[in-house]
């Protein structure tokens, strides 16, 4: 059950099935009016043309997105060969064409295969990445193009499927956090011998969360205006939308030392996996997030709930959510 948040607003995690022409910061300012909460943050931008998930964090939440924003992406398209675009995709103006008729569906898989795996990835001019304090969009718009440096991206899956159009091919990608599946169209019609740029793109996951768990904004609109938001499943608690996380139970005798940031030895508290770690009480109750320290250490990331107040006649009491 999402937890209910304190008088700044609800604490949790909603997946938004984003719609064309809204950017992500539309969808966020949005929310912050219909919510009357100013503390959202999103997970994992996606272009105004683009559809589909779209993870958005309320109150404290905020602080857990970066776990999100590093998990696997699945999207689906369609991409257009004998084409290029300013953009990669069908917002930009065509900047070339090429004679493509002639390449088979067998030809185009076998490109996809050359774009499977471990890949270093030129981002494209039209990305928010900073270079020199200044975004690389910001400067493609004043028609400034400079040298960017590949990075390390990784493609678990290119399918491609042909259609009625010879040139139109819809595709599916699972891809790293990271990953411009628009440059990766490109790098497609380049391996062909001409050219190609995305016609489409949808998200349809983002690690764990799926479409099959996102509302349009104007259900939320709808739960808010009605008064039952937090209580219309709509909203995920922090445990929920951390299920791709390995829990570690905590004893209870060591809660208290979780909330007041221990690092502790991997010989107390040991998870099978790399981390991130979901640090939780015997009651399920989510307390912190831990990440490995060293070789033979633990030690918290965020720490969700304060330490207990102390009462001289009452003793200690329950800890207390943070905000």
């Amino acid at each position: 059950m999402a937890r209910r948040g304190s008088a700044s607003g609800p604490t949790g995690f909603i997946v938004v099935d984003k719609e064309e022409g809204w950017t992500s910061h539309d969808v966020v300012a949005k929310l912050r009016g219909v919510l009357r909460q100013r503390r959202i943050g999103h997970a994992g931008t996606l272009d105004p043309s683009a559809t589909g998930v779209l993870i958005i964090g309320l109150g404290s939440a905020t602080r857990l997105l970066r776990f999100i924003q590093t998990s696997t992406k699945y999207y689906e398209g369609s991409l257009q060969l004998g084409s290029t675009t300013t953009t990669l995709d069908a917002d930009g103006e065509v900047v070339a064409t090429f004679v493509m008729d002639h390449v088979t569906s067998d030809e185009v898989v076998a490109a996809t295969l050359k774009l499977t795996g471990d890949l270093m990835q030129v981002p494209p001019m039209v990305s928010a990445i900073r270079v020199e304090g200044r975004r690389l969009h910001e400067l493609a718009r004043e028609g400034i193009e400079i040298e960017r440096t590949p990075r390390p991206v990784s493609v678990e899956r290119f399918i491609v499927e042909p259609t009625e159009n010879p040139l139109l091919y819809r595709f599916a990608v699972t891809c790293s956090t990271g990953t411009y599946v628009r440059s990766l169209v490109d790098d497609l019609g380049r391996l062909l011998g001409g050219g190609a740029h995305m016609a489409s793109l949808r998200r349809v996951g983002i690690g764990t969360f799926s479409l099959d768990q996102a509302h349009r904004l104007e259900q939320i609109e709808e739960a808010a205006r009605e008064g039952n938001f937090e209580d219309s499943g709509i909203m995920l608690s922090l445990n929920e939308a951390l299920i791709g996380l390995e829990d570690v139970s905590v004893a209870e005798e060591d809660v208290l030392r979780v909330c007041q940031g221990a690092v502790f030895s991997r010989q107390e508290y040991d998870g099978q996996s790399q981390g991130p770690f979901r640090f939780t009480a015997p009651n399920g109750d989510l307390l912190a997030i831990y990440e490995r320290h060293g070789v033979d250490r633990v030690k918290p990331s965020v720490v969700l709930v304060a330490p207990p107040a102390l009462d001289e006649d009452k003793g200690a009491r329950a800890p207390m959510a943070r905000d």
